[in-house]
């Protein structure tokens, strides 16, 4: 059924925003880190998220009006990738500190808490937008088999 497929589309969604805010979150519980596994100073995090198996509504109204009929594909969006933003990052004057330089600087993480607290804003609103589509389908699938008795 068709509309089974919508459920695929708000479930990916959901699970690529909950990513998003696993992200903004690691990067605010990070924003003073000076010294990392790897070695250096921690560095924001972005999800790049992308989308897959779509077919565009020209191609899908094409295939209907050569009577090849709709196929429903598997649709929606995934995380492509995690990258490190390379902005630069910022230095403090702190001599006491253990990771300071020889003159005296530190490098700070570049994670900025207002723009995590946006992205986190972001991703909780489009979870809420994919949960209140699929809750909407719920319902016209449950109003579909009550027309059927």
């Amino acid at each position: 059924m068709a509309f089974l497929s919508s459920f695929d589309i708000c479930a990916s969604g959901m699970s690529a925003q909950r990513v998003r805010m696993d992200v903004a979150a690691e990067n605010i519980a990070n924003m003073n880190a000076t010294r990392t596994e790897s070695g250096g100073t921690y560095r924001r995090k972005e999800v790049v998220l992308e989308s897959y198996g779509g077919s565009s509504f020209q191609s899908i109204l094409r295939e209907v009006s050569k009577g090849e009929g709709y196929v429903s594909r598997r649709t929606g969006v995934r995380v492509a990738e995690i990258i490190e933003d390379d902005t630069e990052l910022t230095k403090v004057y702190n001599p006491d500190h253990p990771d300071a330089d020889e003159n005296g600087y530190v490098n700070l993480p570049n994670v900025d808490a207002l723009k995590e607290t946006v992205d986190s804003m972001s991703a909780t609103r489009s979870y809420e937008a994919n949960v209140t589509a699929l809750n909407a389908i719920k319902l016209m699938a449950q109003k579909a088999l009550e027309i059927g008795k």
